[in-house]
């Protein structure tokens, strides 16, 4: 069940975090894995057994030169993980003081990433294969200090959707995860461990190994018939106002 087993896979930041996890959890489904990131990659490839490139993501021929070489190394893709990604320089800071340098690095990396990869990905994949988007529960959710990010992923959602619909016919689907606070260098600080604790039902952060479960099981061939879809994977948060939250306001 599930099985990956000669199945060829791309993942954009795969040197770290969640695109990592992503990564070894494939390759121990038996896929063949490239991982490519700007930040140096080769020994955790060679640690799973996978392909490291360097990418920038932000750049439309960069990822469809890196494409095609994928499918030079191992034959056409099965699947591509548009996973790169990035947080806002100065932290989290509201739109006033927001900066047109900081707000074009951003859509960059987190939107323009995820467009180009569906843009060139379809012409190194077997038709069938399946294209996975990394959003958040940011791009729901509003969060005051969180527009620039925020916006990012809310893009990121709406254009899979439209994806989903225009490579149908090609029998590729296209779908997103979207994580709340997990245990990596984007999502673990201590801030996000705190709110984490506060908001979810389960009242803990997020570990990559609660989240690659379902990037493993959307490459899969037993979710054939799913695409277009956006899947909250938040230990809760986004089910309502957790029990933690509401022990804080007087119960009479």
């Amino acid at each position: 069940m599930f099985s990956l087993q000669d199945r060829n896979a791309f993942i954009t930041g795969g040197a770290s975090g969640i695109g990592l996890a992503v990564a070894r959890r494939y390759a121990e489904a038996g896929a063949n894995v490239v991982i490519a990131d700007l930040q140096d990659g080769s020994s955790q490839a060679d640690g799973i057994g996978a392909h490291y490139m360097e990418l920038d993501v932000s750049d439309s021929k960069a990822v469809r030169a890196a494409l095609e070489k994928a499918a030079e190394i191992n034959g056409k893709l099965h699947v591509l993980v548009n996973n790169a990604g990035i947080t806002a320089k100065e932290n989290w800071f509201p739109i006033e003081q927001g900066t047109q340098d900081n707000l074009e690095l951003i859509f960059a990396v987190n939107t323009y990433g995820v467009f180009y990869g569906l843009k060139h990905g379809p012409d190194a994949m077997h038709d069938g294969g399946s294209i996975i988007n990394t959003s958040s529960i940011a791009s729901t959710m509003g969060v005051p200090g969180n527009s620039q990010y925020s916006g990012t992923k809310a893009a990121v959602d709406q254009i899979s959707r439209i994806a989903a619909l225009e490579l149908g016919s090609r029998g590729i689907r296209v779908n997103t995860v979207c994580p709340g606070f997990f245990r990596t260098s984007m999502g673990g600080s201590d801030l996000g461990e705190a709110m984490a604790n506060e908001m979810t039902a389960l009242g803990r952060i997020g570990e990559t190994d609660d989240l690659v479960g379902l990037y493993h099981f959307l490459a899969a061939d037993e979710s054939r018939y799913i695409t277009g879809q956006a899947f909250n994977v938040d230990g809760g948060w986004t089910a309502g106002v957790s029990k933690q939250l509401m022990g804080r306001f007087p119960s009479d």
